[in-house]
C-alpha cells in the first residue's frame, strides 16, 4: 500500500509547505478517511473524507467520496458532494462531478464542473436552505 508520512515539501505550486501524508499512484482506498494536517491523494479512494484541514487531489487521482474539508485542491477527478469550510480551488485538468458548498471558490479555465455551488458561510453541499426561485427583472423605458 502506498500511503506514506511526508515532511518535505511538493514541487506543485498550488501545494501547502508541508504534505503530512500521501496516497500515492497505483495505491487504492476505500471506506472513511480522517486526517490532521495535509493529505494528498494521487491514486483512487472510495467512501468519505473528513477533516478540518487541507485535502490536495492530484493529477490523475480518482476519488467516489462524499468530501468534508477545511480547504481542497483539485487537480484529479472527483465525484461526489465537497463541503469546505473554507475554500475550494480546481486547477486544470480538475474535474468534479457534484455539488459545491464553500465561502471562497477558484476555478481555472480549462476544468469540468457539473453540479451546483452554494457559495454561503455554514452551507453545507447537497442541502438546499432555501427555494431556487428564479429572479425576474423588469425593465421600464423611461
Amino acid at each position: 500500500m502506498a500511503l506514506t508520512t511526508v515532511s518535505s515539501s511538493s514541487g506543485s505550486e498550488h501545494a501547502p509547505s508541508e504534505i503530512t501524508t500521501l496516497l500515492g499512484r497505483g495505491s487504492e482506498f476505500e471506506g472513511k478517511l480522517s486526517f490532521e494536517g495535509t493529505v494528498r491523494i494521487d491514486g483512487k479512494l472510495s467512501g468519505e473524507i473528513f477533516t478540518d484541514d487541507t485535502l490536495i487531489i492530484g493529477e490523475g487521482a480518482e476519488v467516489n467520496a462524499e468530501i468534508n474539508v477545511g480547504a481542497i485542491v483539485i487537480e484529479g477527478t472527483i465525484h461526489g458532494n465537497v463541503n469546505a469550510k473554507r475554500s475550494v480551488e480546481i486547477h486544470t485538468p480538475g474535474k468534479v462531478i457534484g455539488n459545491i458548498s464553500t465561502p471562497s471558490l477558484f476555478i481555472e479555465k480549462g476544468v469540468i464542473f457539473e453540479g451546483t455551488c452554494q457559495m454561503e458561510q455554514g452551507a453545507t453541499a447537497g442541502k438546499t436552505t432555501r427555494s431556487a426561485q428564479p429572479r425576474v427583472a423588469e425593465a421600464t423605458a423611461g
